[in-house]
């Protein structure tokens, strides 16, 4: 009886430690089958089936435990999924792998995550970084081998990162050590975002720096700026847009290269269950001849069979100038298709499962 009373007075206290801490499996799941044109040197198309037609698919763990007085431990661990074949899309945990201390003052974590400008600029892209077809992370396949896809830099190694809303405002930084013995700037990665939200409208401008980890790296360093600017005119309606200006200077001089990207569309929520968008994405190249300036037209239906289950159907139209190919998706996105005319086409139907 003793033993059984002893028991009993240790599972409240039990109790009470498990509730301070939560490990949380989730993760999305998203295929489609996609139809794109001028996918070979002789004009054909291809259909195939494709993992990420919304969002990259992805598993993880997360969790916090509760330190008292406001403060709580967290860590993230992700890892991205090729739905298609089933492996991994890279490393296991690439996407995250972080330790950090969330309270009062906002949250920093340690590890690899995704930098200060991908966080700050993700809410003013109609398209949500989607992998088909979105160039607001990154450009389209326009880029001729070795030239940068003109783009965000979307997470960082060897990272420190900090946020935190204080009313309206929202701050955020990243730093990414070099870790290069002699030179602490080579390699050296940063970003600085501050974001402001007050009843329908909304802003961020980020700014980040990326060195090269070597003298011999094909450029010296990367500067990106990004603005965002949203605009909720109702439940049913959002205006979101964004433009980016990207430089790079190659390593020992000579002609830095540049461009602008923008992009603007709407969010429109026609039913509890339907929702519809269009977007328009541009891009000036600078600096690079010929220039193909391209530009690409979305439209995006998706139905909600329940909370975590959408049907969707997609199509994209891009364009280039000059003869110069362009692909719809992104050149960073393992799951594109090379364009090989100054136009290109496609359409994908699908579905995604969140967890």
């Amino acid at each position: 009886m003793k033993k059984i009373a002893i028991a009993m007075a240790v599972l409240p206290a039990a109790a009470a430690v498990q509730a301070q801490s939560s490990v949380t499996l989730y993760g999305l799941v998203d295929a489609g089958v996609e139809v794109v044109n001028h996918a070979s040197a002789m004009g054909g198309s291809v259909t195939r089936l494709t993992s990420g037609g919304q969002n990259s698919s992805r598993w993880g763990l997360r969790g916090s435990e509760d330190l008292g007085g406001g403060l709580k431990a967290i860590f993230q661990l992700e890892s991205g999924i090729s739905i298609d074949t089933g492996a991994n899309d890279n490393p296991l945990f690439r996407r995250q792998a972080n330790v950090g201390l969330e309270g009062g003052f906002g949250r920093l974590v340690a590890g690899r995550s995704y930098t200060t400008a991908y966080d700050f600029i993700l809410p003013f892209d109609p398209m949500g970084y989607a992998p088909a077809y979105s160039w607001a992370t990154a450009a389209s396949g326009t880029s001729a081998a070795g030239r940068s896809a003109y783009g965000m830099t979307t997470a960082f190694d060897n990272l420190l990162k900090y946020q935190g809303t204080f009313g309206g405002f929202k701050l955020g930084a990243s730093y990414g050590f070099g870790e290069v013995a002699g030179d602490s700037s080579a390699g050296r990665r940063y970003a600085l975002g501050v974001g402001y939200a007050a009843g329908p409208l909304s802003a961020a401008l980020t700014g980040e720096r990326v060195n090269a980890p070597t003298s011999a790296a094909p450029q010296s360093k990367t500067t990106t700026y990004h603005l965002g600017l949203g605009w909720k005119i109702n439940n049913a309606f959002a205006l979101k847009g964004g433009a980016r200006h990207f430089t790079q200077e190659p390593a020992g001089g000579g002609t830095e290269l540049r461009a602008n990207t923008y992009w603007a569309g709407v969010n429109w929520q026609a039913t509890p269950a339907l929702g519809v968008t269009a977007a328009l994405y541009f891009q000036d190249q600078r600096n690079v001849a010929p220039e193909a300036d391209p530009k690409m037209l979305v439209l995006r239906a998706k139905y909600a069979l329940s909370k975590r289950t959408d049907l969707y159907a997609v199509t994209a139209h891009a364009r280039a100038r000059n003869g110069q190919p362009v692909g719809l998706t992104r050149d960073v996105s393992p799951q594109g298709v090379t364009g090989f005319s100054d136009t290109q086409t496609g359409v994908m139907m699908g579905v995604q499962h969140r967890f």
